[in-house]
């Protein structure tokens, strides 16, 4: 029997992506779609201008839109609300008992919230058990990383986890999904790029080194690794992509750096969760790739697509990172994170 789910903040870009990505989920059914009162009580084929490439599944199009508060006939949440909003209203759902998976930032460094990359930090999942318990808390938040930030770790922890990691640089190449609809103006972003994102790179920075952390009880030790990001908006649709340099504990050769690409696997690849990509790192050959046009939805978007590995005088060696910003960045995050709290026994109030 399929758990009912429900989805704030479902008439925007990630709402939409939440909604098509559950539509025939193995495990989970959407029976709840939420939004502003200007929305609530019109069925959602109605409240919702459908922006993605692809149909709005029929099952959603006749759910009644509900008020964002708790009072839904399910346990589990997600948020893809504003972060102007999320953060009471987030907590208002983990009070009353609600698993609340969040695309949101408002809670993502906080102590006691789990930041998850479910093939880097599973058992950061621990802190669920502490939060509940400082906070009186009958459910619980988690929360998965800034779109930027999603790509990046999937593309580090392989050399993390083989090489060690001293530091990074990193330029993003962000695609102009990320900024919501209707985004930025025309006149604005074609032809150009805006060498700033507010908040983007601070955002990098700090989450990056949070999830590479080590768990420490009821709390996470961030790793050591020196982080420093720059970001811009390209017109680009959909794909985040990055031009990555990093300084390794060791040595090894280019082959070597590729080989940790290749092999990489996590807890969702070994349990076989739906959304699990099977590489999560996908290596492309071509010198001329990853692009977003040809690769960013490759493994269904959940991957991080990884190319031009090569030695860098500078720092050691450096690489291009394509990550898909609303699937593996946003959504299909979140939904892969409710799918490992699930396989570990966790979204049971």
């Amino acid at each position: 029997m399929k758990i009912p789910v429900g989805v704030l903040g479902a008439t925007g870009a990630v709402g939409q992506r939440f909604v098509q990505l559950l539509a025939d989920h193995p495990w989970f059914d959407l029976a709840v779609v939420a939004a502003s009162e200007r929305s609530a009580g019109k069925r959602y084929g109605e409240a919702c201008s459908w922006k993605l490439d692809v149909p709005m599944p029929a099952a959603a199009q006749a759910l009644v839109v509900q008020p964002a508060e708790p009072g839904f006939r399910c346990d589990v949440v997600f948020s893809a609300l504003d972060a102007a909003v999320a953060g009471p209203v987030e907590e208002a759902f983990a009070a009353a008992g609600y698993a609340v998976l969040s695309n949101a930032r408002n809670h993502r460094m906080a102590d006691d919230v789990p930041l998850l990359v479910p093939e880097v930090n599973p058992d950061h999942t621990a802190l669920i058990t502490a939060q509940r318990q400082r906070r009186g808390w009958r459910g619980f938040i988690a929360t998965n990383p800034n779109c930027s930030t999603a790509t990046l770790v999937l593309a580090l922890a392989p050399l993390e986890r083989r090489f060690g990691l001293e530091a990074v640089a990193v330029t993003t190449l962000q695609a102009i999904s990320g900024a919501g609809y209707p985004g930025l103006p025309s006149l604005d972003i074609l032809g150009n790029v805006i060498p700033f994102i507010a908040g983007e790179e601070e955002k990098i920075e700090r989450e990056t080194k949070k999830i590479l952390g080590r768990l420490n009880g009821e709390s996470v030790t961030p790793h050591p690794v020196i982080v420093s990001a720059q970001t811009t908006r390209v017109p680009v649709v959909d794909g985040h992509t990055a031009s990555v340099f990093v300084t390794l504990g060791s040595h090894p050769d280019v082959e070597e750096v590729c080989e940790a690409f290749r092999t990489y696997r996590g807890v969702p690849q070994e349990r076989g969760l739906p959304s699990a990509p099977a590489h999560p790192t996908l290596l492309v050959d071509q010198e001329d790739r990853p692009q977003p046009r040809l690769d960013v939805n490759l493994e269904r978007g959940m991957a991080s697509v990884v190319g031009r590995v090569r030695r860098c005088e500078l720092m050691g060696y450096k690489f291009i990172v394509l990550g898909h910003n609303t699937i593996r960045g946003a959504a299909g995050a979140a939904l892969l994170n409710a799918e490992l709290l699930h396989s570990q026994g966790l979204l049971a109030r």
